[in-house]
């Protein structure tokens, strides 16, 4: 990622990694049973790993260790922060006996690390507390086969930030709610109008500068394959899913917005008033509520005819498969997701609180406040399969195959983007993802 994208490699700290998954598939198999940690004592010293992150994020993960330790004399915690740039590979490098006794992992990662025996089920270790207290959007993220395999402090999301004054300058009308969402034709609409009060014509931000062919393509665009009724694979086949007539034809409608979009090379398009939408998530909300002040609006994303949708989950933790003391690991994983931890953290980088508790009194993410919508799409959660119109929130498929699909899903968006067929750049990038399912026996996590 280029160095104009600095801040944007943050958001590996505050609601999605960008950084590239596909050496993971190339980390091995998975055969054999599922890893299960030694129970131990619940006493002693037990290691922890956690990507560098913004300084805000590194002390509050800092803060939650100290109070840990002396909170009671117990259990002590010594923890390890690796910078985000290479924790992932840090890990996939790592043998499962060399792996710490709680690490943190990116989201998307965590089916691959199962399947390479590097991450044990946390059921038995955390709370009933902890794991009721867990909304329902951070539960699918960590699920696979009924087993929870991680939680996460925060969540995120993703909708369409608006400037109100270019909107009613431009006579745009513009949805309040996830229940007026615009359809994909009244965007379209919406953008056809903003260019003609527009000097340069160029109206939307879709943090072009971030790269689609990354994980920032799969996160902020695979909702409009969700949102046409598609997915991007379904079972262990993409063929059938991810290249139907209906998403065809919306990734042509994404195909069309090229000539409204701002390349945002200084990142600043919609903080400098220079476009009047900018399709990203909850992240920006900081930047953009300074620059903007009452001006800011946040809106759901189009509907392409199977409700609204946004990608949702983002950084958890969970238990090293070889640990010997999974119950002291779970006794932390206990005090870091409480209340005061969890708020912390959410207050250090402005993500969604992925407890229940700490989302209801959260400022920014409680019923009237400013970024409400993303709350709400997070009460509706979908999973990563039993995508319906009623639900909103879609997890990014929980597979270890996962590193595929995001890298070809990711490499379409980018050609069609820049011009291809959509219908052939779909249908290839399913055709590889089928093969290399094939190839893998579809990554069957027993």
């Amino acid at each position: 990622m280029s160095s104009t994208n600095r801040r944007h490699r943050r958001t590996a700290c505050t609601g999605l990694a960008l950084l590239p998954l596909v050496a993971l598939a190339a980390c091995g198999g998975g055969s054999g049973t599922d890893a299960s940690a030694d129970a131990g004592s619940g006493k002693g010293t037990i290691s922890v790993w956690a990507h560098q992150g913004q300084k805000s994020e590194d002390a509050a993960v800092q803060a939650a260790v100290k109070s840990f330790n002396s909170s009671q004399s117990d259990i002590k915690v010594e923890l390890k922060l690796i910078p985000g740039n290479d924790y992932t590979k840090t890990i996939t490098a790592t043998s499962a006996s060399e792996l710490p006794d709680v690490l943190e992992f990116d989201g998307p990662t965590m089916a691959n690390f199962v399947y390479n025996k590097k991450l044990a089920p946390v059921d038995d270790y955390v709370s009933s507390k902890t794991m009721s207290n867990a909304t329902d959007a951070n539960k699918s993220q960590g699920a696979i086969g009924g087993k929870h395999y991680g939680l996460g402090m925060y969540d995120s999301g993703l909708g369409i930030y608006g400037n109100k004054k270019l909107l009613d300058a431009a006579g745009v009308k513009y949805p309040t709610s996830l229940a007026d969402d615009w359809t994909a034709e009244e965007f379209t609409a919406a953008l056809k109008a903003l260019k003609a009060k527009d000097s340069d014509g160029k109206t939307l931000d879709i943090q072009e500068g971030n790269g689609l062919a990354t994980e920032w393509g799969t996160y902020g665009f695979a909702p409009v394959v969700w949102s046409a009724g598609g997915s991007l694979i379904k079972g262990d086949k993409a063929e059938g899913a991810l290249d139907t007539p209906a998403v065809v034809s919306a990734l042509k409608t994404v195909q069309s917005w090229k000539t409204y979009v701002d390349p945002n090379t200084d990142g600043n398009a919609f903080a400098k008033d220079r476009v009047s939408l900018s399709w990203v998530g909850h992240w920006m909300y900081p930047t953009y509520s300074k620059a903007l002040g009452d001006d800011l609006v946040v809106l759901p994303l189009p509907d392409f005819g199977n409700g609204p949708k946004t990608g949702q989950g983002s950084w958890a933790w969970g238990i090293g498969a070889d640990t010997k003391n999974a119950k002291a690991a779970g006794a932390f994983m206990d005090y870091l997701l409480n209340d005061a931890n969890v708020t912390a953290m959410t207050t250090a980088n402005g993500a969604p609180p992925a407890t229940k508790t700490a989302l209801a009194a959260s400022d920014l993410y409680k019923e009237g406040g400013p970024l409400q919508l993303f709350a709400d799409q997070l009460a509706k959660p979908c999973g990563d399969s039993d995508i319906s119109k009623s639900c909103v929130a879609v997890t990014r498929p929980v597979t270890a195959g996962y590193p595929t699909i995001t890298a070809k899903f990711s490499e379409a968006l980018n050609s069609i983007y820049g011009g291809a067929d959509p219908k052939s750049a779909l249908e290839k990038a399913a055709r590889a993802i089928d093969q290399d399912f094939s190839d893998n026996a579809g990554y069957k996590i027993p």
